[in-house]
């Protein structure tokens, strides 16, 4: 059984112990609650996602109570795709919302474990952050510094990306890897005959919420008698996945390719497009380019999801505990929809900028749509 988060971070101050563990990106049991919980039901406000949450258990946070105003501070793994600058934007647009935060500040890794490790010792060694707010660039190089900043007597906050410890407040996170990567391969298998080829485009190794998208979909794959092409890493680049879809169309049909994340799906359909073959099914996410690319031209898409609007929570996760208010936890599990074809026009939106992400949870803040680079 887990510990109380405030009872394992009391435990490391005195001990020094590490509750880290080696990464387990292809667990069966996570595989089936995370598939249960993309159906499940939430607590919370039916018109609100970003407060909902699964289950019943909560964090008793009263002993990290302090008088505002606060400094909140957030080491973020990088702005460096659309779907972190639309979530970082969701993030400063709420921290406007709470007149208790007097300082925030923001350190960008730029992508780099080392560079975000050394962010977390500045930051310590700095003494002015009341709570401290991770989005860990990978899962095990992140760990020991999300343990250190524990057992120096800080809340802390981790969020989209995991680390193997249970020592911060809460993990904030909608349903999970797996279950983008469920609802991704679901779609797949549905539309594809037992024996069709499968090209697997994947961003980048040792995250733990792209590990376990790649992990559930191969074996979900394995199981239906689909075959994997390959397995391909595109850093996220546009001309980069091109190359790589039209350097396998030239080895023979693809009958579908799957994507870890869907910011470079549209550079895949392009690929099929430029060499004259129809675009078969194409998952990606709910950036508005390919939300429009999939109406526009028919193909068979999906969009799996992994909210922005969880940097919105974020930050209400920390606000609640610096005012000693329960929060769910250990994990604050938020919803995660998919986009079918059925529901696709609802989250178009023409007024949004192409690299938007429709599940931004964003529509009702006041600087809507403008802080977005959306226009009225």
């Amino acid at each position: 059984m887990k510990k109380t988060i405030l009872a394992a971070a009391v435990l490391g101050m005195l001990t020094g112990a590490s509750f880290a563990q080696a990464p387990n990106f292809d667990d069966p049991a996570e595989f089936a609650k995370q598939r249960e919980q993309l159906t499940g039901a939430f607590n919370g406000p039916a018109d609100k996602p970003y407060l909902q949450y699964a289950g019943e258990a909560m964090v008793d946070t009263s002993g990290f109570k302090k008088d505002a105003p606060w400094t909140v501070c957030f080491s973020n793994a990088g702005v460096n795709n659309p779907w972190r600058v639309v979530g970082y934007t969701d993030m400063t647009e709420e921290v406007k919302l709470h007149p208790e935060i007097g300082t925030f500040t923001h350190v960008d890794a730029e992508g780099s474990d080392d560079k975000q490790i050394a962010d977390i010792d500045d930051l310590l060694a700095g003494g002015n952050c009341d709570v401290l707010i991770v989005s860990p660039n990978s899962t095990a190089a992140l760990t020991p510094a999300v343990e250190k900043a524990c057992a120096a007597g800080l809340p802390v906050i981790v969020f989209d990306r995991g680390v193997t410890t249970n020592c911060p407040v809460t993990f904030v996170h909608p349903v999970g890897g797996y279950g983008f990567g469920i609802q991704a391969a679901d779609h797949v298998i549905a539309n594809v005959a037992s024996g069709g080829k499968v090209l697997m485009l994947r961003i980048s190794p040792g995250v733990d919420v792209l590990e376990t998208r790649a992990s559930g979909a191969r074996n979900m794959f394995k199981e239906a008698g689909l075959t994997i092409l390959g397995e391909e890493f595109t850093g996220g680049d546009n001309a980069k996945t091109k190359s790589i879809v039209e350097d396998y169309l030239q080895r023979g049909a693809i009958d579908a390719v799957w994507m870890d994340a869907g910011a470079t799906a549209v550079a895949a359909v392009e690929a099929f497009e430029d060499q004259g073959f129809d675009v078969p099914v194409v998952t990606g996410e709910d950036q508005q380019d390919y939300l429009q690319k999939w109406r526009d031209i028919g193909f068979k898409g999906v969009a799996p999801t992994y909210p922005t609007y969880q940097w919105r929570t974020a930050i209400i996760a920390a606000v609640n505990t610096l005012k000693g208010e329960q929060v769910p936890g250990p994990e604050w599990v938020l919803p995660q929809p998919v986009i079918t074809q059925d529901v696709l026009d609802q989250y178009i939106n023409e007024k949004m900028p192409p690299l938007h992400y429709a599940m931004c949870g964003c529509e009702d803040m006041p600087n809507y749509p403008q802080a977005w680079g959306g226009s009225q």
